[in-house]
């Protein structure tokens, strides 16, 4: 959304130098009446590097609104950033039934903690099972290992404390 409002707010600068360039362009020249035919030269120079400016201007706007449509279908047709969002929605609605044990992984007493692992066990199963996306050994590997290292962290935990 910034970067949308910024390049709006450079197009319409942009709009404005255009017109403005335009509306002088129109305007009556006023010379002295003793000019030479340099200052004809010159006059139709700085016109020339004028429109010449703003039809690099133009074709930057155009490149990059070209850019953007392009952008915009490809990943559009393409599907990557849809099935990354929905990726990561079903990923959030399977882990939130592992919440409920994350609290006794990390305060409970190793005893009370082993009462909670076969259900805990039950639902990285059933995460594995069901799952479209989080049923990859890599993640599972990932989520067991993070299950570990809280078991371990919280075993160290009460040692110290005990």
């Amino acid at each position: 959304t910034e970067v949308t409002e910024k390049l709006e707010e450079v197009l319409m600068i942009w709009i404005k130098q255009i017109r403005q360039v335009l509306v002088e362009s129109e305007q009556m020249r006023r010379e002295a009446d003793d000019i030479g035919p340099f200052a004809e030269l010159e006059h139709w120079k700085s016109r020339m590097s004028s429109f010449n400016g703003l039809r690099e201007k133009l074709f930057i706007i155009f490149y990059y609104y070209y850019l953007f449509i392009y952008l915009f279908i490809y990943f559009l047709q393409d599907g990557s950033i849809t099935i990354a969002a929905n990726e990561a929605k079903d990923n959030v609605r399977y882990l939130y039934t592992l919440d409920k044990f994350f609290g006794p992984l990390a305060k409970a007493s190793p005893e009370t903690m082993m009462e909670h692992v076969p259900s805990l066990m039950n639902a990285v199963c059933m995460i594995y099972c069901t799952s479209q996306y989080y049923n990859t050994s890599e993640c599972m590997t990932s989520l067991l290992l993070k299950i570990t290292n809280q078991m371990i962290n919280t075993c160290k935990t009460y040692l110290c404390e005990g």
